[in-house]
């Protein structure tokens, strides 16, 4: 072995035993690039740590995407701001900055079934996910099911523990169904172990004077809307349901479309 391929075959395992991936993936590459260029070694070292750089913010973002668990990623973009006027957009521009995440603030959007409530909690979650946020997105349902199933076996202290390590939880669609009395106490742990450590988006079609129906007790509901809204960002959506527009605009272009 050649004292160059010794050299090579060197590097490539100290790259490995360092985890490097990118350089050890591209530093020949590279070499070939800046010899063409003329670059010296300064060059050709902040270029492979720059793509290691990189290239380890993409993998995090990605996983952090993925501890997310959103239904479907939404995104400010793609919301129709124009079929929803009641809706503060440069309150949601705002808090799309992420802000409100760094001093523990809470956001709920509140309004009918429809109005894009749960489209702009995704896509502020997703844009704090971009920005190195950790989030976690629930159903509030969901959730409930889940907390009352750890408790049975015996591993809700754990799973508390996992909520209280992101940035960001997101609960949606609170106020379809109603709990039981253990499940909306559990669902009060959460937004308590929250309360000023950990931000959260609610999602709600139910005004504050109807949570009782939903968590069954008034002394409940009263200590979780404290805790809740101390230090909140209110958006409320007071439109008609996207759904119901796009089923009557699909409907009067298959009417146009039937007209001979």
């Amino acid at each position: 072995m050649s004292a160059q391929t010794s050299s090579h075959v060197l590097l490539e395992h100290y790259l490995k035993t360092l985890k490097l991936p990118s350089i050890l993936r591209e530093h020949r590459k590279m070499a070939s690039v800046c010899q063409a260029e003329g670059a010296d070694y300064s060059t050709y070292l902040l270029r492979l740590i720059e793509q290691e750089i990189h290239d380890r913010e993409q993998r995090a973002a990605e996983r952090r995407l993925k501890s997310a668990r959103f239904p479907v990623v939404k995104t400010l973009d793609s919301f129709r701001f124009e079929e929803q006027p009641s809706i503060n957009q440069p309150l949601v521009r705002e808090l799309a900055h992420g802000e409100f995440i760094k001093e523990r603030e809470n956001v709920l959007l509140i309004g009918n079934s429809g109005t894009g409530k749960t489209h702009l909690a995704t896509a502020l979650a997703f844009a704090a996910c971009q920005m190195g946020f950790k989030v976690r997105f629930f159903g509030v349902t969901a959730l409930v099911t889940q907390l009352l199933e750890r408790r049975e076996e015996r591993q809700l202290d754990r799973f508390f523990k996992q909520l209280e390590r992101s940035d960001l939880l997101v609960l949606d669609e609170l106020g379809y169904v109603p709990f039981s009395k253990l499940g909306a106490e559990l669902l009060f742990e959460v937004v308590s172990r929250a309360y000023e450590r950990t931000s959260l988006v609610v999602t709600t079609n139910l005004p504050f004077e109807s949570w009782t129906e939903v968590l069954g007790s008034q002394r409940l509901t009263g200590a979780l809307l404290d805790r809740l809204t101390h230090r909140v960002h209110i958006l409320e959506a007071n439109g008609e349901s996207f759904r119901l527009q796009d089923s009557l605009r699909r409907r009067g272009q298959r009417q146009k479309t039937k007209k001979p």
